[in-house]
């Protein structure tokens, strides 16, 4: 549909337009005109004879007009729908119900995602449109995620991915009357391709293996079957858990949660040198290597430092699975900072909440703010090539069997 600039200029006769506003108002009954004239060419078509016109058959006809305000982009407009006898006509265009033609809905979603609280979305809604939103319809317009975030939960999955990192965040949640913390666990896997994707978001006030195994065993119910390396943080239960569910895959601890809690009791004067000669080991050529820089850690800081110690001898085997690989694996396993990137973009959009009043709360947030980082990964990952060419290598006959 377009305009006739002859059209237009008649329009404009006799209106004063000075103010922004008073473009507003041109631009509202310009939208109310066009909107009834596709009322009356919806009518005509249901009827089967147009408007005037005398109607042979007399088994319905028109029967004057309604009176509906919907909201728009240009403000509130009164429409005047037109109606039939027999009360069968329903307008396509806008629908019998509609009470909103704006797209409010869509922003109202989009600026929740983006981590906007219910009062700076309801206070921006009524500067740009001058609608005044209650709480509780933001609350309904966004609850209307829910299912989506649901059924997105329980999607399926693919057969194989090489690479899963998991790690969690921690945040507030109201749990019969008292707020404690929680941790939202995600997964994020890399599929043949090179591409990531989160494959589910998890909540817990726990941690052990028998929960783990649990989330194990939903990702194989949504139809993976097999998992090469996982890249975790030292989460308790966790290698049981995918031992059990998953018992071909490799386990790769993170090395940088490793040594933040190895420093956490470390006094700010020799932590610099703790951390030093840490680096010594995971920086190692050789797994032999490694472990030989940690004898020398322990010679040097066991008897001051005991429990560090023990937690990398404890740890030893999955901490030091990357030293089979090549560089470009090891830079990408070695760490969960895939995840970590991704966690940062979540704690911007979850700042503004000082708890979530359900888990369905957090459970439409979290979703769309995954929604929101996805559609930014469109690339595969860097080096994913050379990536690949060594994983087809390590993992040969498993790999066969999904390319």
């Amino acid at each position: 549909m377009s305009f006739d600039k002859q059209e237009l200029k008649k329009l404009l006769d006799g209106r004063e337009l000075k103010s922004t506003e008073d473009l507003q108002e041109l631009l509202r009954d310009l939208t109310k005109e066009v909107i009834e004239a596709i009322y009356d060419g919806e009518l005509t078509h249901h009827l089967g004879y147009d408007k005037h016109a005398q109607n042979v058959e007399k088994n319905n006809y028109r029967n004057g007009y309604g009176k509906k305000k919907v909201k728009s982009n240009f403000g509130e407009i009164e429409l005047s729908p037109p109606r039939d006898r027999k009360g069968t006509f329903s307008p396509e265009l806008i629908k019998k119900r509609q009470k909103d033609i704006s797209g409010i809905e869509a922003k109202v979603i989009s600026m929740y995602a983006r981590g906007m609280s219910t009062r700076d979305i309801q206070d921006h809604i009524h500067d740009i449109y001058g609608y005044n939103l209650s709480s509780s319809a933001v609350s309904t317009i966004t609850d209307k995620v829910i299912e989506k975030a649901k059924s997105w939960q329980a999607r399926p999955l693919k057969s194989v991915y090489p690479i899963v990192f998991m790690d969690g965040i921690v945040t507030k949640l109201k749990v019969d009357g008292v707020v404690k913390n929680v941790t939202v666990y995600i997964v994020l896997g890399i599929d043949l391709t090179g591409h990531k994707s989160c494959l589910g978001l998890y909540v817990s006030d726990t941690e052990s293996s028998k929960y783990w195994l649990s989330v194990m065993n939903e990702l194989k119910n949504r139809g993976v079957e097999d998992i090469f390396i996982f890249a975790v943080d030292n989460l308790s239960g966790i290698s049981e858990a995918i031992n059990s569910a998953f018992p071909k895959a490799e386990i790769q601890k993170c090395i940088v949660h490793q040594i933040r809690n190895s420093l956490k009791y470390v006094p700010w004067k020799e932590r610099k040198e703790v951390a030093n000669d840490l680096k010594k080991i995971y920086t190692a050529a050789t797994a032999q290597e490694g472990e030989k820089q940690l004898d020398n850690f322990e010679d040097k800081w066991g008897d001051k430092y005991y429990h560090i110690c023990k937690s990398w001898r404890d740890n030893w085997p999955e901490l030091s699975a990357f030293y089979k690989y090549p560089p470009v694996i090891r830079k990408l396993i070695y760490t969960t900072n895939p995840i970590e990137s991704f966690h940062r973009t979540v704690r911007k959009g979850i700042k503004t909440k000082n708890y979530f009043p359900t888990e369905d709360a957090l459970l439409k947030l979290f979703y769309l703010l995954i929604q929101n980082v996805e559609k930014k990964w469109t690339q595969r990952i860097r080096n994913w090539g050379e990536i690949y060419s060594n994983l087809a290598i390590y993992f040969e006959e498993r790999m066969e069997k999904y390319v």
